[in-house]
């Protein structure tokens, strides 16, 4: 009980994680102040990068268009939670389609009938 109850909190836990990223193309200040590393000023400089030239397109777009932030800083950024550019648009359909096949595979091992077998382990 006390296992199921641990994998039920870590699961929980990581998910939490997910969805707390910030996205460097469609965060407003306050967003991304909420990243630690990032303070007032680096937020202004982004915020504006952003508006002159648009989106950034990856992290090595980002590292390169505003000052200060070289290779190292962008990645320590991303590990507190700042997504850049198509990786973090794109997790949303990986993990759609993730679940569609999920789905495909109970339904393949299903027995005919629709009815499912319960194994206790």
């Amino acid at each position: 009980m006390f296992r199921k109850i641990l994998v039920t909190a870590a699961m929980l836990a990581a998910f939490g994680h997910a969805y707390a990223s910030v996205d460097v193309n469609t965060a407003n200040e306050d967003a991304l102040r909420g990243v630690k590393g990032i303070g007032p000023a680096k937020a202004k400089a982004i915020l504006e990068e952003r508006a002159a030239h648009g989106p950034f397109k990856d992290p090595a777009d980002l590292g390169k268009r505003v000052k200060g932030m070289g290779g190292h800083t962008v990645e320590r950024l991303q590990a507190e939670g700042l997504a850049v550019g198509p990786a973090g648009a794109a997790a949303g359909p990986q993990v759609a389609a993730s679940s569609q096949n999920k789905g495909a595979a109970v339904a393949a091992n299903t027995p005919k009938g629709g009815a499912t077998v319960a194994v206790k382990k």
